[in-house]
């Protein structure tokens, strides 16, 4: 990730934005701006690129508080919504992150009863998610980790169902990430778990995210993720 991030602008500004994000997470300053931090606004293409990649996670510090957004994260977002729409042959992942970039915006940024996004009309139906049910569960656990955005709450989807159907697989899965030193793979998974609850309870997953944290903490992406898990994981034993 070091060789990367000082080898691409892209990938430079996707760990600026994760790490802005961790911070939020960390302190809670809701009305902080993720992009203003990492000194990205919507003309900024290359960061427009990376909020894409971060997706619906940009707003992730608002959506876990349940406070409204900064206007300029809104528009970095929706900015990003309408620059990289999916394309027809878009794997199912890129159209299903799609879709809940554009539920988020509706969700986090929108006045009751209208909408759209701030910058979109229309509305973009929930893709399908049928393959996730028959899939392997290592392919299963790969599917939801890439995906690990939707893995909030009050967020409903095909995906989150599918999720709370196939926990046991999820830890399989996350087990399997971290005996492969996978730890993006496994903070993602064990985001999931913490989101819809059910994992066995031989799992460990507390001391098993600490240790994810601390072999993979190089990458902002994967605490991230642990620090998403805690905060869902500490709301639903309150």
């Amino acid at each position: 990730m070091d060789q990367t991030h000082a080898s691409s602008p892209l990938a430079g500004a996707v760990h600026d934005l994760a790490t802005e994000v961790v911070l939020a997470l960390r302190s809670g300053d809701h009305l902080a701006t993720v992009c203003g931090a990492a000194g990205i606004d919507e003309e900024n293409r290359t960061g427009i690129a990376a909020a894409r990649v971060i997706g619906a996670d940009l707003l992730l510090p608002s959506v876990l508080y349940g406070r409204h957004p900064h206007p300029g994260d809104v528009a970095v977002l929706d900015r990003a919504v309408r620059e990289f729409p999916p394309k027809p042959d878009a794997p199912a992942a890129t159209a299903w992150s799609h879709w809940h970039m554009i539920s988020t915006l509706q969700r986090m940024a929108q006045p009751p009863g209208t909408t759209g996004t701030t910058g979109t009309t229309g509305t973009y139906e929930e893709p399908d998610a049928a393959w996730l049910e028959q899939a392997p569960w290592q392919s299963f656990t790969h599917q939801l980790s890439v995906l690990a955005p939707l893995a909030v709450p009050a967020a409903p989807s095909a995906v989150q169902r599918a999720a709370a159907a196939r926990a046991v697989d999820l830890a399989r899965g996350f087990v399997r990430a971290v005996r492969r030193r996978d730890w993006l793979q496994a903070a993602g998974a064990g985001r999931w778990l913490a989101a819809i609850g059910g994992e066995p309870a031989t799992l460990g997953l507390e001391r098993g995210l600490d240790f994810v944290e601390l072999m993979g903490g190089h990458d902002p992406r994967v605490t991230l993720h642990v620090r998403a898990a805690r905060l869902m994981a500490e709301a639903r034993t309150r």
